[in-house]
Formats: C-alpha cells, sequence, structure tokens
C-alpha cells in the first residue's frame, strides 16, 4: 500500500508539475502577446535602393510626422519590387514603392495590396543596353540575340515596345530572366547576354563603369515609366490616416529633394554605399514628385496590364481599377 501511495503522490506531483509549466507558458505566452501589441504603434515602410522612398528616409520628414503622432518607423531594404511587394502581402511592411510591372504581376496572382499614389514621370530612368564593341547599333540588330532582363519589370516592358516598334517581334530575341539587378549587371558584363535592360540606380551605375551604348535614349515609345506607392490593404482599411501622412511626407520631401540634388546625392550615396557619380546620374535626370491615382494614371497602368496579358506574362486579364483607391489631395 505505500508502495502504491508512493506512485500516487509521485504521479499527483508531476500532474501540478506540468500544470505549473503551463500556467507559465501561458503567462509568457501574454506577455509576448503584450509586447507585441507594441506593433500597434509601429509603421514598417519598405524601400529600394536609390528610389524616392531611401530619400524620404534619409531626410527624416516621415519619421517627425510619425512622431508626433505616437508612431515610430521601421525601414525596410529590398532588392528589386517583387520581394517588396511579398513582404506588403505578409504583413512584414504596411507601405511600399515598387515599380508598375510588379503590381500588375502581384495582381494577377490575387495578392492583396491598393495603389494609393504614384511618381512623376521617369522615363529617361530606364534603358536597354549594349556594349560599344558588340557592333550592335539600333534595335533592329538585336534580331537572335539574348536580353536579360527582370521579367515583367519597367524595363522589359519598355524593352518588348523596342522590339516591336522596330519590325521585330518578340521572340525574334531571346529573353533571359534573372533574379536581381546585380545578376543582370554580372551577365552584361561577362557578355553571357547581348542586351542588358535595367533601371536606375543600376542602369546609372552600367553607364557609368562600362563602354555602352543605349539603344532607346531619345525614343517616345509613350511609356512614362511610373512607380507606384502601395499600401496593404488591411494597413490601409484600418489607418487610412496615417496612407494620408505617409503621402504627405514624400511630397514634402520630392519638394526639398528637387530643390537639393547635390546633398540628395550625399545622403543617398553614403546610406548605400554606392559612388556619388552614381546617384548623381540617375537624379539629375529626373523630377521628383507625388501624383496622387486619378484615372489618366490607372488608364495608363491598365494599357500595361493588357499588355502583360497578351504577351502571356501574366495569366489572365485585371482590372487596375479594381485595387485603386483615391485619396483626397
Amino acid at each position: 500500500m505505500k508502495k502504491i501511495s508512493r506512485i500516487l503522490s509521485l504521479v499527483i506531483l508531476g500532474i501540478m508539475v506540468l500544470a505549473l509549466a503551463a500556467c507559465g507558458s501561458k503567462t509568457s505566452d501574454s506577455k509576448a502577446s503584450s509586447a507585441g501589441s507594441n506593433d500597434d504603434k509601429v509603421v514598417k515602410i519598405g524601400y529600394q535602393k536609390g528610389n524616392t522612398i531611401n530619400i524620404l528616409k534619409e531626410s527624416g520628414f516621415l519619421d517627425k510626422a510619425l512622431k508626433e503622432e505616437g508612431y515610430k518607423v521601421e525601414w525596410r531594404e529590398f532588392s528589386h519590387g517583387g520581394t517588396l511587394l511579398e513582404g506588403l502581402f505578409t504583413g512584414n511592411i504596411d507601405f511600399g514603392h515598387a515599380a508598375d510591372g510588379s503590381g500588375i504581376n502581384a495582381q494577377a496572382g490575387n495578392k492583396p495590396f491598393v495603389y494609393v499614389g504614384a511618381d512623376k514621370p521617369n522615363p529617361e530612368g530606364i534603358g536597354l543596353l549594349v556594349h560599344k564593341d558588340s557592333g550592335i547599333q539600333d534595335i533592329q540588330a538585336l534580331k537572335g540575340k539574348k536580353i536579360g532582363v527582370l521579367k515583367g519589370g519597367n524595363h522589359h516592358y519598355l524593352a518588348m515596345l523596342a522590339i516591336e516598334d522596330a519590325g521585330l517581334k518578340l521572340d525574334d530575341v531571346e529573353w533571359v530572366y534573372l533574379q536581381d539587378a546585380s545578376q543582370l549587371r554580372t551577365a552584361f558584363e561577362t557578355k553571357k547576354i547581348d542586351a542588358l535592360g535595367t533601371y536606375d540606380p543600376f542602369f546609372a551605375s552600367a553607364e557609368i563603369d562600362l563602354d555602352t551604348i543605349n539603344l532607346t535614349e531619345g525614343k517616345d515609345y509613350n511609356y512614362p515609366n511610373r512607380t507606384f506607392y502601395y499600401a496593404n490593404e488591411d494597413f490601409n482599411k484600418k489607418h487610412p490616416e496615417l496612407v494620408k501622412i505617409i503621402l504627405d511626407s514624400i511630397a514634402k520631401s520630392d519638394n526639398w529633394a528637387n530643390k537639393n540634388k547635390p546633398e540628395v546625392v550625399k545622403l543617398v550615396a553614403k546610406s548605400l554605399g554606392i559612388d556619388e557619380k552614381v546617384i548623381a546620374r540617375a537624379t539629375e535626370r529626373r523630377t521628383y514628385g507625388l501624383d496622387y491615382m486619378n484615372d489618366e494614371i490607372t488608364e495608363t497602368q491598365q494599357k500595361q496590364a493588357d499588355y502583360y496579358a497578351k504577351v502571356g506574362l501574366i495569366p489572365q486579364p485585371v482590372k487596375v481599377s479594381e485595387r485603386v483607391v483615391k485619396i483626397e489631395e
């Protein structure tokens, strides 16, 4: 009996230990949840190298504006628009900036996001480069050649427009799809591709470092090349006032940038570790500015989306206006 009693005592003691452990676990989870609630006062912003949100980060305008509302800003860098928007869908960021093609691809994949604004057109910020010693002098000479791009990017769209404008078919060239701008640069430098479709500041870097010809320079393909401001769908619904503050801060930062380009060059070059000559080239050939979403901008984006569907870059047509949020200026 004593032996049985001892066993029962050990069993009861074990149950009590487990119960206490469970209580401790619940307490820890509660504390973690409570600590996590501080995230409600943090706004997570995604940016890419050299773009306008990069300038916003360095200018400090948004940090100051949100601090006055009791919020802190977290800045998160992404290698390109596709990965930035993935961060937006998954809730890793609340707001970000990416090219037009990124938004079209995301909508075709039925991802949750909204357009809330756009940059001023920047057609000079993208191009199609070849080496001067390649013997290629015009778009027609690209027939049978390899063109490296990020699939569905703004520079890919430009290259397709240029190919068709020159009287070629899209399958007259070989499209080489790589993962990021650095891979494209390496492939171009080592001549594994004949032509490079690219965008600033990587475009400016290739122009400065390498002996190249820009085959699309001075050509008008009726393509404005806007990048867009995107918000997480839930974040926009819950905090439209914060989205407005972010956009107002971008407008303020852009206005400052246009008036202080030499300072912008120094700030961005230092923060990114990129040569000032590269940032200067990209900065000097553009005008910064925010446009709120309107019918004209939406229709231009729809035209690009329809083209992507026609050539098979997206699996199905999309209606851009379904994701557009019009905000009062």
